[in-house]
């Protein structure tokens, strides 16, 4: 897989609307009204409020059975019925980032069994994780989801397991960015 780095950019134009802007946890961002989600270079700068990169990468806690399951029933971004959107950019604490990798995944996966619970919400949610942390941005994920208004109650709830599971008690800053297609 080629690594393709994404600038999110929050400003008063571009493709996604906000519907709503949340801080779960921790400091929030400034409002903005829309977000453009742009590939671009480590070195590029986008006019806006605020710009979060992110780079897409390998799966890393996931095993090859996981990926195999998922890479079969995950459906691509940009579906033309998927016209709501959720960037949730989260920062895990220095605890989280002192375990091993193998301790990390048995939280993720034995615990809080976090891909399994994303399956369930397949092929309905798209989504695409964005890496952050070792390109010094302030979030060490961004998260990218996509679905059909009709779906909205399934991401929900699909957020709510996740947030109540062992692994979110390692978040310390969260925000929760709707979307909506322009």
């Amino acid at each position: 897989m080629t690594n393709t780095i994404f600038d999110f950019v929050g400003g008063k134009t571009g493709e996604w609307k906000v519907i709503k802007m949340t801080t779960i946890k921790g400091d929030s961002l400034a409002k903005v009204t829309h977000v453009d989600k742009i590939a671009s270079t480590i070195l590029q700068c986008f006019q806006g409020i605020w710009s979060l990169k992110g780079i897409t990468s390998h799966l890393h806690y996931t095993e090859k059975t996981e990926k195999e399951k998922l890479v079969s029933i995950q459906e691509d971004l940009g579906r033309q019925k998927a016209t709501y959107a959720a960037l949730i950019p989260i920062r895990k604490n220095d605890a989280w980032w002192n375990l091993a990798q193998d301790e990390r995944r048995k939280i993720m996966e034995n615990q809080s069994q976090h891909t399994h619970v994303g399956m369930l919400y397949l092929p309905a949610i798209a989504r695409k994780l964005f890496h952050s942390r070792d390109i010094n941005e302030p979030f060490d994920f961004l998260t990218w989801f996509e679905y059909a208004p009709e779906d909205e109650p399934a991401f929900n709830e699909l957020l709510k397991h996740l947030r109540n599971s062992e692994e979110w008690k390692y978040v310390d800053r969260e925000i929760d960015i709707r979307l909506k297609k322009e």
